[in-house]
């Protein structure tokens, strides 16, 4: 179920300091995050953010076009290597 208009975006508090520390300082650093259920802002775009999956940080690099989805979705979780029954019809 979708989150109420009236509440807005989430966004958790620390992106927020992190993102305006980042672009105070001009350099084009990597902002390491865990929060995968913040939402993506217009403050964010032109940042990178590495978007921790469970294992490894993924450098996500924001542009206009993301504006509104979740962090989550530009990090995948799972490795997908293909189903089992590909593999057969390959050999015959």
């Amino acid at each position: 179920m979708a989150r109420s208009v009236w509440k807005g975006p989430f966004v958790d508090g620390y992106l927020l300091k992190k993102a305006e520390k980042s672009r105070g300082s001009g350099r084009n650093e990597i902002i390491k995050i865990w929060s995968r259920r913040s939402t993506i802002l217009p403050q964010f775009v032109g940042l990178t953010f590495g978007v921790y999956n469970g294992q490894k940080f993924i450098p996500v690099l924001v542009t206009e076009n993301m504006i509104g989805h979740k962090f989550g979705e530009f990090s995948p979780t799972r490795t997908f290597y293909g189903h089992a029954s590909d593999k057969k019809a390959k050999r015959a």
